[in-house]
């Protein structure tokens, strides 16, 4: 825990300030604003810090400034923002809750049932609306982490290795059916499907931001809710059930939560890896704390991931854009590894 200052109140009641903490978190949203400042000025069409504040205040300079702002830039930013935030919540909810620090939102099939339910239609059906593609990839999503948690279920109550065993063979398999779409399908519409599976927040606009904003402000709740909860399993389930949890229950509604954090954002930006695996890790490195400070320590740095993510994409090798979903692999592996290198067989966790 990071050291810190005792509050006491009137009675016996005194709460731990943790300053370290505290000030990463102060520094982490100073550095996303900044973030959202060079996003907006960066691009084809570049822009000087004046007109973009001029524009946000609705003085825009010119026609093309205000378009390229409050059409383009802006909610592509906002967008990586939140689907980066929700990410790395349900990385740090199911990692706490399996108590496994490798643990990811890809372990529950939500990566892999909203890619499956996405290029299925894409493949098969190519006359559906594309405006279905989030419902599609949000059904599908929570189907297949329904069905590991099911069998994870059976017999066992859930048991921690049960479910991270059965998460990978399913997910491997529902990967294996996505494949197969991809290598049968027509080319263009694979072509098409490709695209969607690399993670990319290029197309994303104010309906997507909606979308993304919403489930973060209706899920954010439930997880402070549910941080004494967590921080009991993250002990272990004996001393959960010492504590007077049921482990079964409990572990069920929490990783129905991760779920839907994660099942939410690959919906509107397909599937971004490393964020919900790596953020947490970062978090924590950044400053111990309890689990209420660490989830929005996890959720500043997932903000920052996807949204460094985009903007590298974007920037750096313009005119070509290339996807959030693939620079994050490209930072996110180095990334892992020195995290594994530096736990030297501790988890950190």
């Amino acid at each position: 825990m990071s050291a810190g200052l005792l509050l006491r109140l009137d009675g016996p009641v005194t709460y731990a300030l943790p300053i370290r903490a505290l000030g990463v978190l102060a520094v982490l949203l100073g550095l996303t604003c900044a973030f959202v400042l060079a996003s907006l000025m960066a691009g084809s069409y570049p822009l000087e810090a004046a007109e973009v504040a001029a524009t946000l205040a609705g003085r825009a300079p010119s026609d093309m400034a205000q378009t390229v702002v409050w059409q383009f830039r802006f909610p592509r930013t906002l967008a990586a923002l939140a689907a980066g935030a929700l990410l790395a919540l349900s990385g740090a909810t199911l990692q706490n809750v399996t108590r496994n620090p490798l643990a990811d939102p890809s372990l529950v099939g939500v990566s892999q049932g909203a890619g499956l339910a996405v290029v299925a239609a894409i493949v098969a059906w190519p006359e559906l609306p594309q405006a279905l593609r989030p419902l599609l990839a949000f059904g599908g999503a929570l189907s297949v982490a329904a069905l590991i948690q099911g069998i994870a279920m059976r017999r066992s109550g859930g048991a921690t290795m049960r479910f991270i065993l059965t998460g990978i063979g399913v997910a491997a398999f529902i990967s294996a059916m996505t494949s197969a779409f991809l290598t049968y399908g027509q080319i263009d519409r694979a072509l098409s499907a490709l695209g969607w599976l690399a993670g990319s927040v290029h197309a994303a606009g104010w309906g997507e931001v909606a979308i993304l904003g919403g489930a973060l402000l209706c899920l954010a709740p439930g997880l402070v809710a549910a941080s004494r909860p967590m921080a009991a399993m993250r002990m272990g389930p004996e001393m959960a059930v010492g504590l007077g949890l049921r482990v079964g229950r409990t572990r069920m509604a929490l990783v129905t939560l991760s779920v839907a954090l994660a099942a939410a954002a690959v919906a509107m930006v397909g599937p971004i890896g490393f964020v919900g695996l790596v953020a947490p890790h970062l978090a924590h490195r950044l400053a111990r704390c309890a689990i209420g400070l660490h989830l929005a320590l996890s959720a500043a740095v997932g903000a920052l991931l996807v949204g460094t993510a985009d903007l590298t994409g974007r920037v750096v090798f313009a005119p070509v854009q290339i996807p959030a979903g693939l620079v994050t692999a490209v930072i996110g592996v180095p990334l892992f590894v020195w995290l594994l290198l530096r736990t030297k067989g501790r988890e950190t966790l």
